[in-house]
């Protein structure tokens, strides 16, 4: 079977990565690129930089990584649907959920392949915490809290910490407990002079019962990327950072004071850090998204749809703030 065709618009900061995968990708051939500033990472090599979406297209391309700025997103990713080309479009999906919502249905109406680069559902340390959920290791779950912080990345110009990283946090713990956002309430704070908040704390409830909470800013000069999954068997603690994972069990330990004696509780228990393979969430994203498009199977990737549900949450944290609500999510979607 011959290779597909690959396309590439934005070859910037993210861009230049999905290139070098796009060229090691076994099945595939990079075949055109396109970024209406250049390249300014050098990541052409042989192929000519092109002006435009329009541009790509004409080269025949089967499929097309979109790493534009997210305002574009839409266009772009309205184009190749029109022209039946299949997209990973970089998150988030779109600069609003109705925009989102609108692009699924062309991409479903299409019968095409569109997923979206939540980029943390392919790292070793969540994938092997949501196997070992899977299993029942942790029993019932009871809570699911992230922390996404750092300094500001000065790629980002058009959308707030809320659209771009807690974007990541909706998706994982979604995808991670199997279930939708029920409810969500949230404070931002705009700190840096930008237009868009870079400051988040957002607390909520899944459909299965589960409470979750985000801390994500763009104000801390140090990186963190964690979630912790809290159940009645103990703790998992997944670094994506390190992609390493964290076992705390629960002990059940007696005690010797009788006027303690009727609390219920646990104690510390033991400490396992688990050993499994680490391969680059990107590598792994794009091998699932071009077996995707073979098979037409889409169950391994972050689709358009579910990346319409990403920017709903984002939206119901946006009101919550600015109204000082809690926002039900379980109305009629």
């Amino acid at each position: 079977m011959s290779n597909l065709r690959a396309g590439l618009i934005g070859l910037g900061m993210m861009g230049r990565h999905h290139a070098r995968n796009l060229n090691a990708l076994e099945g595939v051939e990079l075949v055109a690129v396109a970024d209406a500033f250049g390249d300014p990472h050098g990541v052409a090599g042989s192929l000519p930089v092109l002006p435009d979406v329009d541009a790509l297209i004409e080269q025949g391309i089967d499929y097309c990584v979109v790493a534009v700025p997210t305002h574009l997103h839409f266009e772009v990713g309205q184009k190749l649907a029109e022209a039946g080309v299949h997209a990973l479009v970089e998150k988030p999906l779109a600069k609003s959920y109705a925009e989102a919502v609108e692009l699924a249905n062309l991409f479903e109406q299409k019968g095409l392949v569109g997923a979206v680069g939540h980029i943390e559902r392919f790292n070793a340390s969540l994938r092997e915490l949501r196997r070992r959920l899977e299993r029942g290791e942790l029993g019932e779950i009871y809570q699911i809290s992230t922390s996404r912080q750092g300094p500001f990345p000065s790629r980002i110009a058009d959308v707030g910490v809320v659209k771009d990283l807690a974007s990541h946090d909706i998706d994982l713990t979604a995808w991670v407990a199997g279930s939708a956002y029920s409810r969500v309430s949230a404070q931002t704070l705009h700190k840096s002079g930008r237009d868009h908040e870079d400051m988040v704390a957002s607390t909520g409830l899944l459909e299965n019962d589960v409470s979750v909470n985000h801390l994500v800013n763009w104000l801390t000069p140090a990186k963190e990327r964690r979630t912790t999954v809290v159940g009645e068997r103990g703790m998992f603690v997944a670094d994506t950072l390190t992609s390493d994972l964290t076992f705390y069990a629960n002990a059940s330990v007696d005690t010797e004071w009788d006027e303690m004696s009727h609390f219920r509780g646990v104690a510390e228990g033991n400490v396992t850090r688990f050993a499994f393979g680490k391969p680059e969430p990107l590598r792994v994203e794009h091998e699932l998204l071009r077996d995707a498009i073979s098979s037409g199977d889409q169950s391994e990737i972050v689709t358009m749809r579910q990346g319409a549900a990403v920017l709903r949450v984002c939206e119901a944290m946006l009101e919550s703030s600015a109204n000082g609500t809690t926002v039900d999510l379980s109305q009629a979607k």
